[in-house]
């Protein structure tokens, strides 16, 4: 069977208990108690469905809270699911939470052969990986010493020897990455990049998009307790990103995300393509415009548009306005466009932030603007270079013989 793991239409509900301020009747308080309405109703997952099939590598991206790790949780069985299904196949090894599985007062040895069995290896089999577990996880001096004396670095060390030897089918990491020093860190780095070749199916939750990118093919978005998408891992972080970025955006400017006198307002902004079609997708080297609708009520004498363009990680990638092009515009008033046209976009593949305003001739007086309030995106396919901001047309040159 080349599935892995099955999600069928999985939901999770957690029953959290709040203390309620005691009441002036003591009878109320006594009916309330009863009642249970100091409880609260909370869906970890909603109707989560999702197939990973044999030898994949899929990260896990989201909020605090938005269902990743009920989710890990789910397929070991530490939590039950209150509807649907969930299946898996093989042999599964997990790094959830530092220590989990541990027995405070067992030594590292016996807590060691302890998991090996939880796992279903015989002791003959953990004979044959014990050294290597131990050497793995630098654990020579201390391995016979109870694991309640251990620090939580010892603890995350060995545990993630454990899971990686015993030979899993499945492998779960939910952070642990995240843990220990960076030299530890690019130790397992390297060690899951191996058992990835080796073909287990790997499930990996991480606040490092960089981790999950370098690790995994494929990535699911998960967005209150829901699946929002599921696909190619740098699309959907990319996605992911720009809604962080976005939200962040809309806070800290909740205030001053769109400010000026007034005396010309921006009432819309689109972008379209080089046939002029309405679009928000483009290609390295394909046309750009971002047409800029706008309403003046009374007459303003040469107003300066100007516009910005943000990478989705903060990169101010230009800043462009009509007096800087010599554009000069000598009066608006009623309903006008004024369009910013790119022959070429020589952006590589991301998503991009754009700011459209209007300030008086100086730049120093804001009629209206618009801060980062819309978005873009390019995608692979109008140029093969992948690396970098940008696309510098250029070309390569060979000359055999010593260059002169």
């Amino acid at each position: 069977m080349s599935d892995a793991i099955v999600f069928e239409s999985v939901s999770k509900r957690f029953i959290l208990p709040h203390e309620l301020k005691q009441p002036r009747a003591a009878s109320w308080w006594s009916r309330a108690r009863r009642r249970g309405e100091w409880k609260e109703t909370f869906w970890a997952l909603r109707d989560v469905s999702f197939v990973i099939e044999k030898g994949e590598s899929v990260g896990l991206v989201g909020v605090n809270g938005s269902g990743k790790s009920t989710i890990l949780k789910l397929i070991v069985n530490i939590l039950s699911p209150t509807s649907g299904r969930i299946r898996s196949h093989g042999r599964i090894a997990a790094l959830l939470e530092l220590g989990a599985g541990f027995h405070p007062d067992l030594s590292g040895r016996e807590n060691v052969y302890l998991n090996g069995s939880i796992l279903g290896l015989n002791r003959k089999e953990m004979d044959r990986i014990f050294d290597a577990v131990v050497d793995f996880a630098e654990m020579e001096r201390f391995i016979d010493a109870p694991v309640k004396f251990y620090s939580s670095g010892m603890y995350m060390r060995l545990g993630f020897a454990i899971a990686v030897h015993v030979q899993p089918d499945i492998l779960l990491v939910d952070e642990t990455l995240a843990v220990g020093d960076q030299a530890f860190q690019a130790k397992c780095l390297t060690r899951i990049h191996e058992i990835k070749r080796q073909g287990v199916t790997i499930l990996l939750v991480s606040h490092s998009l960089d981790a999950v990118s370098d690790l995994s093919t494929r990535a699911l978005w998960m967005d209150q307790g829901r699946v929002r998408e599921d696909g190619r891992v740098n699309h959907v972080v990319e996605s992911y990103l720009s809604e962080v970025i976005r939200k962040e955006r809309v806070d800290a400017h909740a205030a001053t995300g769109r400010w000026g006198s007034g005396e010309a307002e921006i009432t819309r902004v689109e972008f379209v393509n080089g046939c002029g079609e309405p679009t928000s997708e483009f290609k390295t080297g394909q046309a750009f415009a971002a047409r800029i609708h706008y309403r003046a009520e009374q007459r303003v004498p040469s107003p300066m548009f100007g516009v910005a363009i943000h990478r989705e990680d903060g990169l101010h990638v230009n800043g462009p306005n009509t007096v800087f092009s010599d554009q000069h515009i000598e009066a608006i008033e009623g309903d006008g466009v004024v369009e910013y046209v790119v022959p070429a976009l020589l952006l590589l593949d991301g998503n991009y932030f754009f700011t459209a305003a209007i300030y008086d001739q100086a730049g120093i007086h804001a009629y209206d603007h618009h801060h980062m309030r819309y978005t873009f995106s390019v995608v692979p396919g109008g140029v093969k270079e992948r690396y970098g901001a940008f696309y510098i047309p250029s070309r390569w040159e060979h000359r055999n013989g010593r260059a002169e």
